[in-house]
């Protein structure tokens, strides 16, 4: 088919693993694009170590011009010092473009045992503040003191995105998910933000669980949740626990969205144990892409990429290692563009 619509997008294929799997991933969607009429310029640049050993600089300016240019990204893992060194990659590109909501699906994909079957949760976590302002300093020596940083504008900000999309996709509940009973300023001011908005959606129900108990809670039935909406770091804890309910972090998919740009990541590691083996599993960072093409109101083409995702885990005979297969990252992809081929025809 013919491409009736061109998506320029920032390609960042990352370290490690992230090669592999990025070029898995652009060519199930280049491979859909066909079908459905779309095509993609991508602007390709390293991020991470490689872009440090290169240039000497972990996110290259050209990187940053080219996000603010064409206002979406797809990003592979990257890594990132820890320690000392430079702040975190991921954290240092959601503060330059301001995307304040990191959103989070934790769904069970089909022909995968899990604990869980069946499990459709969504986790919406504030991506600007909280300890991840990532404001330090050295008291006395000996002593550290990291501040916590809680908003209003922040907070009413990323409560009303979680109501916005419990509205518009029919989810039924909201749970605020907070430690008020010990930071009383600091996540109260959260809690009443989240209060506030919610008298703006009366048919969404709101609950609010401690973070401690939630954790317990999600372990032993965490179908009782739908959305939950939390400040940064319970958000970041929170989706890891989650991912492993429907086989772990490499098959969840991430987005980070902002008013004016958005970035869609696979939340895993850069493996650089694996990196080059042709081992890695594509899933997290293709399930990623569909959300980009639902936030690139390319919806049919979303549709067909998922479903052939799917098709392949259903089948089960070309999957990767980390869950249970014996395919590598190439043959996984092949197996993902033929089920698209055997698709019925697009609109």
């Amino acid at each position: 088919m013919t491409a009736r619509r061109t998506h320029t997008v920032t390609l960042i294929p990352g370290d490690g693993i992230g090669p592999e799997v990025t070029k898995a991933v652009v060519e199930v969607l280049e491979a859909a694009g066909r079908q459905t009429g779309v095509a993609f310029a991508w602007h390709s640049f390293a991020a991470g170590a490689e872009a440090f050993a290169q240039s000497g600089s972990y996110i290259p300016r050209e990187l940053y011009d080219s996000i603010a240019s064409t206002r979406v990204a797809l990003k592979g893992p990257v890594t990132t010092p820890v320690g000392g060194g430079f702040a975190s990659i991921n954290v240092t590109l959601r503060k330059e473009f301001e995307l304040y909501a990191n959103f989070r699906p934790v769904k069970n994909l089909p022909g995968l045992a899990t604990r869980y079957p069946g499990l459709d949760l969504i986790i919406v976590r504030e991506n600007m503040e909280d300890l991840y302002a990532g404001l330090e300093h050295v008291v006395v020596p000996g002593v550290v003191q990291a501040l916590k940083i809680i908003t209003e504008k922040g907070s009413t900000r990323i409560a009303r995105f979680a109501f916005n999309y419990a509205r518009k996709h029919g989810r039924k509940k909201v749970h605020a998910i907070h430690k008020a009973n010990i930071m009383k300023l600091s996540d109260g001011l959260f809690l009443s933000c989240c209060r506030k908005v919610h008298e703006e959606f009366p048919e969404v129900a709101y609950h609010e669980h401690i973070v401690d108990n939630t954790c317990m809670q999600l372990v032993m039935n965490p179908y009782q949740y739908d959305i939950l909406l939390t400040e940064n770091l319970y958000g970041d804890i929170l989706s890891d626990l989650c991912s492993a309910f429907v086989g772990g972090l490499g098959l969840v998919p991430g987005a980070n969205l902002g008013d004016a740009c958005a970035i869609f990541e696979a939340v895993h590691g850069s493996a650089p144990d694996i990196a080059g083996k042709n081992l890695a599993n594509p899933t997290a960072l293709l399930q990623s892409a569909v959300l980009m093409l639902r936030h690139l109101d390319e919806s049919e083409m979303a549709d067909r990429v998922q479903a052939a995702l799917e098709a392949v885990y259903t089948d089960g005979r070309h999957l990767t290692g980390d869950v249970g297969g014996r395919a590598g990252t190439q043959e996984f992809a092949d197996a993902v563009v033929a089920a698209l081929e055997a698709l019925p025809a697009a609109s």
